[in-house]
């Protein structure tokens, strides 16, 4: 199956849509690394930072390190890049909203800085779903049938 070619990935719809989901994906980037930064700042309150939230923290770092190879890989043309660019941002906002909603398992500011990422994140999965993208990387599957 064909990749887009250069001069649909050049197409202005396509770039914007690019730029806008690589300043998404950089929001929540770093959102994570601030995020990670106060885990360590506050390492010594136990009320503030549990093995949850340094396992929740890692987790949305290598996410962010994750959706942004996707990115750079789809915005040159690989489809399967882009599908799991779509799927990651879909899923990523799912589960945080699970994470706000766990009772007891992560203070106040965790879920705040979560429900920044989910926001920033449901932002990136509109993007991605965007019928021009969906059809750009569906283009070559179709010719093909």
């Amino acid at each position: 199956m064909p990749s887009p070619s250069d001069e649909q990935l050049q197409h202005p719809r396509t770039v914007r849509a690019f730029r806008t989901l690589r300043r998404l994906v950089t929001g929540y980037q770093a959102i994570s690394l601030l995020a990670l930064v106060a885990i360590v700042l506050l390492r010594d309150d136990a009320a503030a930072v549990n093995p949850a939230v340094w396992t929740r923290a890692i987790i949305v770092v290598l996410t962010a390190v994750l959706l942004t190879l996707f990115l750079a890989r789809a915005r040159r043309g690989s489809r399967g890049a882009f599908r799991r660019l779509r799927i990651v941002s879909v899923i990523t906002p799912v589960a945080i909203v699970v994470i706000i909603a766990l009772p007891g398992t992560f203070p106040l500011w965790m879920k705040i800085e979560q429900g920044a990422c989910g926001l920033v994140m449901a932002g990136a999965a509109a993007v991605a779903n965007e019928r021009h993208l969906r059809e750009l990387f569906a283009a070559g599957s179709q010719s093909q049938m």
